[in-house]
């Protein structure tokens, strides 16, 4: 299907714009369209906790127990390399620590981990993190910075939230 406006003659016929004849698509109920349309971004949770990709490990580690967090985001200025999260310090770190602590965090991280942007849906998120097995998912802007952190605890509050929304409607 073309998308040109047909020429009839000299003058243009009447453009008819596919995406104008859009039905949205029929939800179940009010959670299944919060899910759908809202957008990460209302589920972002900050402040986050980022660290550059050669602080030593013995400091992302006292960084994480000081601020009482399962993770920090390894950033180069505002750019996401990786992650860097409680489950990597028991499998890559805690049996070598004192050979590794003052390795450089970039050898330990998860690299390029998934990510969702903040005008994804939630739903998309819970899937992601759902069928990745993954805790912790970072939240990108439209420019591919960190804006936020998903956890557990933000999509928890955040489906009673909807919950909640929901039942009121």
């Amino acid at each position: 299907m073309s998308l040109r406006p047909q020429r009839q003659g000299t003058s243009l016929d009447a453009f008819r714009d596919p995406l104008n004849n859009f039905d949205p698509p029929p939800y179940l109920d009010e959670m299944e369209r919060l899910l759908a349309e809202d957008t990460v971004q209302a589920m972002v949770s900050t402040p986050i906790r980022t660290v550059g990709p050669n602080t030593e490990v013995d400091d992302v580690l006292r960084i994480m127990v000081e601020n009482d967090i399962a993770c920090v985001l390894v950033t180069r200025g505002n750019r996401l390399e990786g992650i860097f999260s409680e489950r990597d310090v028991l499998v890559k770190v805690a049996e070598r620590y004192d050979q590794v602590k003052t390795d450089p965090i970039s050898r330990f991280m998860t690299a390029n981990p998934a990510c969702v942007h903040e005008t994804d849906s939630p739903a998309k998120a819970i899937n992601i993190m759902a069928v990745g097995g993954f805790r912790h998912v970072p939240i990108l802007d439209a420019d591919d910075r960190v804006v936020g952190l998903l956890g557990p605890r933000r999509v928890t509050r955040y489906l009673q939230d909807v919950i909640r929304r929901a039942a009121q409607s």
